[in-house]
């Protein structure tokens, strides 16, 4: 009797596992083929394209997130360092009338500002680092608001003097947010990330970090300068996307960076379980944006309001948590 009972709870925990470990996958082709039978131009190269596209920034963003949570940290700050990268990038050329190098170059400098920040603050200070990016996020959003005055910055824009801007947005810098170069930026954010933390020693050691800090310390490994270096790369990969978004709409608006947050962190907590990492993990952090996008495409092709989306994607990302920290109990 003792046996059937073991041998039953075995066979409980080995479903279990396999949800744990496919049950995004599974969930992404149910997904596919319930759309697909709702209305059949939801499988079209063109749209699936479309899903690829709108998918990209939130990835790039989300990859940000799956670095800082890879040394068990936590950066809320990203939204907003998009939102003020996206307005510096646009201002350059058209209040300034920058090249293409120098307005990227302007936007990374001032992410890199903001990260340098929230590494000196969470590692030196001691703030944790989910209420100071909480705290940063509203201090970024709040610079970005000001350096545009509140305004959208965009080519021909009226000026403070009443005049005319005259920059013109650099042709070169457009096609940056167009198929199939949009795609492509993303897909090579993913591979970098995943090459980088899963095959050299540093992302190793943020793992170390990030699964045993006391542990990392006695092996020797410089722990504060792994932070420092997750947050920065955190607020680099976030200037990405605000400059892919950029080049997307060819405008800064305000808090354009803000809406990606919510998207960019279930991402990046769904990529725990994919394939049961049981960690932040590039891929999984793709594979669960791919979710949120197939999601939201096919909500909006069976005309669900989209008040209503937020509620399926948080639902989502909450049953993404309950496997992640119920396998890690």
């Amino acid at each position: 009797m003792r046996g059937q009972v073991s041998i039953k709870k075995q066979n409980t925990f080995d479903l279990f596992d396999f949800l744990y470990k496919y049950g995004t996958i599974i969930t992404i082709f149910a997904l596919i083929i319930i759309f697909a039978l709702a209305n059949p131009a939801f499988i079209q190269t063109s749209n699936i394209i479309n899903i690829l596209r709108s998918i990209s920034i939130v990835t790039i963003i989300a990859i940000g997130i799956t670095i800082s949570l890879s040394v068990n940290g936590f950066d809320l700050s990203v939204g907003s360092v998009a939102s003020l990268s996206n307005a510096i990038v646009i201002s350059m050329f058209v209040w300034y009338s920058q090249n293409t190098f120098t307005a990227i170059a302007a936007a990374l400098l001032a992410a890199f500002v903001v990260g340098a920040l929230n590494s000196f603050l969470i590692v030196k200070v001691k703030i944790p680092d989910m209420l100071l990016t909480l705290a940063t996020m509203f201090v970024v959003q709040g610079i970005a608001l000001t350096y545009t005055k509140g305004a959208t910055v965009s080519q021909n824009m009226v000026m403070p003097d009443g005049t005319f801007a005259e920059g013109i947005i650099s042709p070169l810098f457009a096609k940056i947010g167009q198929v199939p170069w949009i795609i492509i930026i993303m897909v090579i954010v993913v591979i970098l990330v995943h090459l980088f933390l899963t095959y050299t020693k540093h992302g190793r050691y943020m793992y170390v970090i990030g699964g045993n800090i006391e542990a990392a310390r006695l092996s020797g490994i410089p722990v504060n300068k792994y932070k420092v270096l997750a947050y920065l790369l955190s607020a680099f990969f976030a200037a990405v996307g605000g400059i892919v978004l950029a080049s997307r709409v060819m405008t800064a608006e305000i808090n354009a960076g803000a809406p990606y947050l919510m998207d960019s962190v279930a991402a990046a907590f769904i990529g725990f379980s994919v394939l049961g990492a049981g960690k932040p993990n590039a891929v999984g952090t793709f594979v669960g944006a791919v979710l949120i996008g197939i999601l939201q495409n096919g909500l909006v092709m069976l005309s669900v309001p989209y008040y209503a989306m937020d509620i399926v994607k948080g639902t989502v990302l909450a049953f993404a948590l309950a496997l992640t920290y119920y396998k890690q109990k």
